[in-house]
Parts: C-alpha cells; sequence; structure tokens
C-alpha cells in the first residue's frame, strides 16, 4: 500500500485497537456536561404580548392625511422603540439595574447547595445562603469607582462593614446614610437579613452598562407579518425580577406612546388656536367692506349668473383653505420634493388654475356686479373657514382629553416555570458528541501520523526479510518491573531478568527458538560464528531479544558469549544480576583481562561481557585492535558470540563492530519503526560495508487495525 493512501480498514481497526480509550474520554466529558448542567445557574424566561393598533380616526382631525402619507409607524419602528435606549433605559432606572448585588457563595458549588436548600455549614461563615438577602436603600459612587466589586460584610447589631478590592474602607449602620472614600461613595442599607459575617459583592454599573446588559437578555418580536401583536421575552437568573422588569417595559412602552399622541394633539390644537384671531379679524373685515360698498351702491343684489359663480368661487376657496391647512401640517415632516407633497401641491395648482378660469368670467361681469360679487365671496369664504375652524379647535380639544394610545397590553410578563438555560439534555448529549469525536479524532490522527511497521510484508517491501516475528509479551513486561523494583529495594537484582530462564514457555521465547532454527541455516555461508544484533533507534527491545536469543541458544546446546558493546548506555548486566563495572570496556583501554571481564550468567553455556566503565571514546575503543583481537579469542572459545550494539542511526558503533560479525541482523519494533526509517540504517551500514542479513520484527502486538489494515495473521502460540 502507497504511503499517501488512507485504509479505512485500517482505521476501524485503531477505533477497535482504542475503544476502552475513546470510552473513558467520552464519559469523561459527559461527567463534565452532567456536571456543568447541575452546577450552571438557570437562567428564567418572562414573557408578554403588546397590541400595537391603528390609530382611530376621531383623536387627530389630520389623520385621513397621515394615512394617505403612510405616516403610521410601522412594525419594525415599534420594534426599535421597545429596544431603543429610551425605553430600556427608564427600565434601568425604575428597576435599578444598574445596582447589582450578589451575595458570596461556596466556590463551584455554593449555588448548587443553595437551590437545594442545603442549611449553612460551619466552615462556610462568609457564605450566603438560602434566605439571608441584602437591600440597599441608596448606592452612588463617583466616576472613577464605577464598575468596581465593593465587598459588604454583615456584622453584628446592626452594622456592617465596606471594603475595596480586600481593603477595608470603613464601617456603616443599617438605615443610616454613611459615606466612605472621602465622599466618593455614599450608602444606605435599608436591610440586611444575613448571619454575621456574611459577605455580598456591590457593583454600580454606568447607565449604559445596564441598558447594554438589559438589551442583551430581551428580545422583541412579532406574530405574523401584519398582526400588530408584539412577543416581549426577557431572560434573568432571577424568575422575580424578569417578570418586574418586563412589566416595567411594558407599562413604559405604553405610557410613551400615550404621551408622544397627546403631544401631537397638543401641536396641532396650538397651531389651529393660533390662526383663529387672524381669520376671525379677516371675516370682520370682509363684512364691513360688503356693508359700506351696498350702503354706497344703494343695497345692489346678485344676478342669478352671479351668484352660481359666487358659489362656485367660494367652494374653491374653501378647498384651498383646507389644502393649506392640510400643507402647514405636511410641511413640518416632509420636504416639498417629497412625493405625497408634490401630489398636495399639484392638486392645488388644479384648484388655483380652476379659481383663476372662474375670475375671468367675473371680469366680463358689470363693474358694480364685480365688486358685490367679491365682496360677498370674501365674507362667505371666511364664514365657512372661521366655522371650519372652530370645529377643529373643539374635536381637538376632544382628542386631547381622550388621548388613549394605539398601544394596549394583552398579557403581563409571566415567567415559565421551567429555566431555559441551561439546557440540561442537550449539554450533556452535546459534551458526550464532543468527547467522542475527540476521542476519536485522536486516535485516527495518530494513527495517520504514525507510521511505523506493522507487518513482516512491510519490513520485506524495506528490503530487509524478516526471520521472527516476536510477539509482544507481558510476563516480560512484568518482570523487568519486579526486577527494578527489588533492585531499587535491595541496592542489587535478586531475580534473574531473563524471560527465557523465567517462563520457557512464554510465545515469545517460542519466536526466537525459532529465530535460533533460521539463523544455524543462515550462519552456515558466514565467515566466522559471530552476530551482531542493532536496531534504528533505542527502545525497541534489541536488547531483550540479545539476551533471550543468546538464552536459547544456550540451552540449545550451543556454549554462547553474550557481548554488550553499548558501552555509553548498555544495560544488559541487570539483566544477569550483575554490574557494569569491569566489562568491554575496561578489556579494551587495557584495564582488565579476559579472565576478568566474561563472566558466567548462572545459565548453563552462556557467559557475557557487561559495558564496562562509561569510556569518553568508545567509537574509538572498536576501532582498536585489541577489540579484533577480543573477537578473535570470543570466536575460538564459544560456539556462538551475540553482539548487541547501540542503535545505527544514534552512533556509528554498529558499524564498526559489524564489520567484524559475519551476520547482521536488525531488530524493528512493532508500530514504531518506520520503513522509511529502516531503509536509511540499512543503507547506512551498507555504506560502511556492513549488509544486514534480516530483521526481527519484536513486540508484535494482537491488533485489530493490523487485522482489518492488512489481513495479516498475526503469531500467536496457545
Amino acid at each position: 500500500m502507497a504511503d499517501d493512501e488512507i485504509d479505512l480498514g485500517r482505521l476501524f481497526g485503531l477505533l477497535i485497537d482504542h475503544k476502552w480509550w475513546i470510552i473513558g474520554i467520552t464519559t469523561l466529558f459527559a461527567v463534565i456536561g452532567v456536571a456543568y448542567a447541575l452546577l450552571a445557574t438557570p437562567d428564567y424566561r418572562a414573557d408578554a404580548l403588546v397590541q400595537v393598533e391603528e390609530k382611530a380616526g376621531m383623536s387627530n382631525p389630520l389623520e385621513d392625511v397621515r394615512a394617505m402619507l403612510g405616516e403610521e409607524p410601522s412594525t419594525d419602528a415599534q420594534l426599535g422603540i421597545l429596544r431603543s435606549r429610551m425605553v430600556l433605559g427608564r427600565a434601568v432606572d425604575h428597576e435599578r439595574l444598574d445596582l447589582v448585588v450578589e451575595p458570596t457563595r461556596l466556590p463551584v458549588v455554593g449555588d448548587l447547595l443553595v437551590r437545594l436548600g442545603v442549611e449553612r455549614p460551619d466552615f462556610a461563615e462568609s457564605s450566603v445562603w438560602a434566605g439571608e438577602t441584602l437591600n440597599i436603600g441608596q448606592f452612588q459612587v463617583d466616576s472613577p469607582l464605577t464598575g468596581r466589586a465593593f465587598t459588604l460584610t454583615a456584622g453584628e447589631g446592626g452594622y456592617y462593614s465596606l471594603s475595596l478590592e480586600g481593603q477595608s474602607i470603613g464601617e456603616g449602620e443599617v438605615g443610616k446614610d454613611s459615606t466612605f472614600l472621602d465622599g466618593q461613595v455614599t450608602l444606605r442599607v435599608a436591610e440586611i437579613m444575613a448571619a454575621p459575617g456574611a459577605e455580598f459583592t456591590l457593583i454600580k454599573r454606568s447607565r449604559l452598562a445596564a441598558i447594554n446588559d438589559l438589551r442583551s437578555r430581551f428580545s422583541v418580536s412579532q406574530q405574523g407579518s401584519d398582526s400588530g401583536l408584539l412577543d416581549l421575552d426577557l431572560t434573568d437568573a432571577k424568575p422575580e425580577r424578569a417578570a418586574r422588569v418586563l412589566d416595567a417595559i411594558s407599562e413604559i412602552y405604553l405610557t410613551q406612546n400615550i404621551q408622544r399622541q397627546s403631544a401631537e394633539a397638543e401641536q396641532s390644537l396650538d397651531f389651529l388656536v393660533g390662526q383663529e384671531p387672524e381669520i376671525r379679524e379677516q371675516l370682520r373685515e370682509a363684512e364691513n367692506a360688503l356693508n359700506a360698498y351696498r350702503t354706497e351702491r344703494d343695497s345692489v343684489d346678485l344676478s342669478l349668473e352671479t351668484q352660481s359663480i359666487l358659489k362656485r368661487l367660494v367652494d374653491l376657496e374653501a378647498q384651498l383653505n383646507e389644502l393649506e391647512f392640510t400643507e402647514a401640517e405636511i410641511s413640518r415632516r416632509f420636504s416639498p420634493e417629497h412625493p405625497t407633497y408634490s401630489a398636495l401641491l399639484d392638486k392645488k395648482q388644479q384648484l388655483v388654475q380652476e379659481r383663476e378660469r372662474l375670475n375671468e368670467r367675473i371680469e366680463n361681469l358689470p363693474e358694480t356686479q364685480q365688486q358685490v360679487l367679491r365682496r360677498t365671496r370674501d365674507v362667505e369664504l371666511n364664514q365657512e373657514i372661521y366655522l371650519q375652524l372652530r370645529n377643529k379647535i373643539q374635536e381637538m380639544k376632544i382628542a386631547k382629553a381622550s388621548t388613549v394610545g394605539n398601544v394596549r397590553i394583552l398579557d403581563e410578563a409571566v415567567v415559565q416555570p421551567n429555566p431555559v438555560e441551561p439546557k440540561k439534555p442537550l449539554i450533556v448529549v452535546l459534551a458526550t458528541l464532543m468527547g467522542g469525536m475527540l476521542s476519536v479524532g485522536i486516535v485516527l490522527v495518530r494513527g495517520l501520523l504514525r507510521h511505523g511497521v506493522e507487518s513482516p510484508e512491510q519490513v520485506e517491501e524495506a528490503g530487509l526479510p524478516v526471520y521472527a516475528s516476536v510477539p509482544l509479551s507481558d510476563e516480560q513486561h512484568k518482570l523487568v518491573k519486579r526486577v527494578k523494583h527489588r533492585r531499587e529495594r535491595h541496592g542489587h537484582d535478586v531475580v534473574s531478568g531473563i524471560l527465557a530462564e523465567r517462563a520457557p514457555a512464554d510465545t515469545s521465547i517460542e519466536a526466537l527458538r525459532g529465530l535460533r532454527t533460521s539463523l544455524h541455516f543462515a550462519m552456515l555461508e558466514a565467515g566466522d560464528n559471530r552476530l551482531m544484533i542493532t536496531g534504528p533507534s533505542p527502545g525497541i527491545g534489541k536488547s531483550f531479544v540479545s539476551a533471550n536469543l543468546a538464552a536459547v541458544c544456550a540451552q540449545g546446546g550451543q556454549r554462547v558469549l553474550m557481548v554488550d558493546a553499548d558501552m555509553r548506555k548498555g544495560h544488559l548486566h541487570h539483566a544477569f544480576q550483575g554490574g557494569s563495572e569491569c566489562g568491554l570496556s575496561d578489556l579494551l583501554s587495557g584495564k582488565a583481562k579476559w579472565a576478568a571481564v566474561v563472566r558466567d550468567s548462572g545459565i548453563e553455556n552462556l557467559s557475557y561481557v557487561a559495558r564496562g566503565t562509561a569510556p569518553p571514546n568508545p567509537a574509538e575503543l572498536l576501532m582498536n585492535a585489541d577489540f579484533t583481537a577480543f573477537l578473535e579469542q570470543a570466536s575460538r572459545e564459544f560456539d556462538l558470540v551475540i553482539v548487541d550494539t547501540p542503535p545505527v542511526l544514534a552512533v556509528t558503533d554498529a558499524a564498526l563492530v559489524g564489520k567484524h560479525c559475519g551476520t547482521s541482523l536488525m531488530v524493528v519494533r512493532f508500530q514504531l519503526n518506520p520503513a522509511k526509517e529502516l531503509q536509511i540504517a540499512a543503507r547506512r551500514l551498507e555504506t560502511a560495508g556492513v549488509t544486514v542479513k534480516g530483521a526481527i520484527l519484536n513486540a508484535v502486538e494482537r491488533k485489530a487495525a493490523t487485522r482489518y489494515g492488512y489481513g495479516y495473521y498475526n503469531y500467536a502460540y496457545r
């Protein structure tokens, strides 16, 4: 399979292999979700219903004009008014929402215990519990202290103390005004119902901050498209406060609507009353002029034609006068370019043109008839205007007195019985899903990023034949822990660390017996009886394979010498209950002789050489002729010499040792060493003239990832 391909079967197997890890993480997130759902402070929702009606026709005589102009405020405008700072600001002032009084609770679980009705524990003297309250009559702070948290501590005998950021700033008495910080803080506590030592946090927020907070918790929406029904919602941790504040918003909205209607009626009435004296004076002047002319001309009467023209002219003037009133009202709201204003001007222009045509007909009448007609027209027109004005004034007075607005509250604020936040089932489900997805994601990402070989075929594709697949041994893990524990406790080993001796029937030892057989035939072609066991990186079980292979070969009747050539960090001596001193490095540096460094392992036919004292120049020692002489003598006196070396990619020691060994094997750890790493290690040895005979796949596990991904049969012995 190419490196860049994704094996879905392998990914599925990874999930099966890590099922308990996934279940654990998912359960942990579910527990966290349950804990949050229980500990989070619940929020309650209050709702109300408001209706916005169309304005009644008699509330204002100019309503017909406004309807024509489309001036009725839209529902969107009403929504904006409800969320405006004008309405919400008055609600903040009315309910004192700029004052925050929070009781001090036990950390994390305090609110939950109070909701459950748990009584005050003896160790929680500073906490506030159910039924304990603080009533603030007045709390004023200067601007620099706005938003700062003050701590009020209840005392005995009606006294209390006030502190700011842990520093006491004075004491006060319940029911009296007290000043602190040279008058920057004024506080009057109306009542304290709490045990001495109980603490409360006081914060005076700015009015704008309180409005913004209220707006974030307040929502308004319309039912349908043109119903005029508005749903008002408000969430709060205290249900009684939610209902109280929402009622305040509804009442303020209703009040401002009535005030607005009354203000419009007042403006219209003032305008009409201001016009009355002028119209009355014009009527008197017109009557005087007509009477004077009749007297002068000896009571001239109008002909039938002239009377018809007069009647038509008076009607036109009345219509023009009505448009004058309308134009005066419109001009305060719109510019002349507005379409409706422009239409009114066009209608006015038509009436003016018709009046000019009548005036032309009047000019063809006799002079006496013209003068009488004009004076009679002025009188009748002014009488019509004056009567109309008086009627409108009376209507406006009635409208002002009977203004009720076009808003009414259908449903007062009611708090729903169940909290809206937190949504406990949803939180638990989401937390569980998040834990599951996160754990699955981590497993899959690790599986995609980890490219360690998982089968003999992958090793062979890297160019190395596999001589053995050694299963992971649980017994070896237990043995290492037992040896380490007793060594730390007693200062030395009291148990052998060789698995081949302690558990000869273990599956990993059976695999090494198979390796022994393979090596017997492989080393027939070699020029000597020396075997180097190395690996690309540390921590792959190379020393385990070397020591137990040596023990297995010794148990088969061969005389075996195990050499720890890792003079830096070799630890084979631990497995044989010995120390590191007087070993290979001491022999090569001339500090010890052959007889001193070759030790008996306690296993028949098996001897070993420890690493010796850690030298400053291990590579130079391996290049010494003494090392060659040592290996030649070992080959003469033993049937098999196994040399355990440091990792190939870490240091050059393996390349130096490999030149003196006829057979070299590389240990590869299951799911740890990538195939690319094997190729690089083998190429580095080949560059130094060392040919790697094959590989040993160590610590193979029976995992679903390999079973589903590659279909390989993992070795198992029962």
